[in-house]
């Protein structure tokens, strides 16, 4: 399952630009959904003039992706109450279809002092297509404890029968430097028998490949024939996006030449490039990611050559 996929950029697919008060700037961690018939709902993270993240989502056309067919007019998930696991920052994480349900589970943000933040993974739960949706709980369902001490951030699940397989970034300090703390995290395993309640061994997935690397996250699973591959972001000097193989979905193997994608000579993704999500479509795979600043000018997207 080693073949190299090598991605054409197509370019920036949608720009925040201040489209409404709840989206000033940003367009971060696109999830995309696959609707059928070539369509494609990407859910994204959206700050306001607060500087503050909620969840929205748009809809293109794979063969029209520049066509942004609905953009919702409101936060699809919004801050929760003041002093809540969620109160300054929610990015969607993967989307998990349960029969008639989306479960959307999403990465939470309550900001420190000090250190900058603490993270954790929420639910919220679709009854009607993902036209709106409802928290699981006003807590989360993957927070820190004796395994994870510190906080746990961005996730991807998958239903395998009865068996929920949950592959998810885990921060293992926070180091005191020049410009203020940073964190170093990397990427565990988990399994649940019903989605809410996991089972964590502290297995690592995807460990850091150097000392000068500090951030892996966003881990993307795909399940193929031969295997498992994943696509994360990795973190050094600035992120790239990773690439990772694995027989069982439990022990896995970077290849991160094999990523296929890299930062571009100038523009929008020229210092950095990070958080994609592949899925596929009828006209082959299809990748998401974010550039510069986070997702600071929108939502890319590239096409397997």
């Amino acid at each position: 399952m080693t073949a190299r996929i090598k991605w054409k950029k197509v370019g920036l697919i949608f720009e925040p630009a201040g489209k409404a008060p709840w989206l000033h700037t940003h367009a971060w961690v696109p999830t995309p959904e696959y609707l059928g018939e070539g369509y494609i709902r990407i859910y994204f993270a959206g700050r306001n003039r607060e500087n503050l993240s909620q969840i929205g989502a748009f809809t293109i056309h794979v063969d029209r992706p520049f066509e942004i067919l609905d953009l919702t007019a409101q936060p699809l998930v919004s801050l929760g109450a003041l002093g809540t696991f969620d109160d300054a920052a929610l990015l969607p994480s993967c989307i998990v279809q349960v029969g008639d349900r989306k479960l959307l589970y999403y990465v939470a943000w309550m900001q420190g002092r000090r250190v900058p933040f603490h993270a954790s993974l929420g639910l919220a739960i679709s009854e009607d297509g993902g036209a709106s949706f409802s928290k699981h709980s006003a807590a989360p369902v993957l927070d820190r404890n004796a395994v994870d001490p510190i906080f746990i951030a961005s996730a991807d699940i998958h239903r395998e029968g009865d068996l929920w397989r949950c592959w998810y970034t885990s921060n293992t300090a926070w180091r005191q430097t020049p410009s203020g703390p940073l964190p170093r995290y990397h990427i565990r395993y988990a399994e649940s028998r019903n989605g809410i309640d996991w089972e964590r061994s502290g297995h690592v997935a995807i460990d850091f490949g150097s000392d000068a690397e500090y951030a892996i996250s966003r881990p993307w699973v795909r399940r193929r024939r031969e295997g498992y591959c994943m696509w994360y972001a990795y973190r050094g000097p600035a992120y790239r996006i990773g690439y990772a193989e694995s027989a069982d979905g439990i022990d896995w193997t970077r290849m991160d030449d094999r990523a296929g994608i890299d930062i571009s000579a100038d523009g929008f993704d020229s210092e950095m490039i990070e958080y994609a999500a592949v899925i596929d479509t009828p006209n082959g795979p299809v990748m998401f990611y974010n550039g510069n600043e986070f997702g600071y000018d929108g939502v890319a997207m590239a096409v397997a050559e």
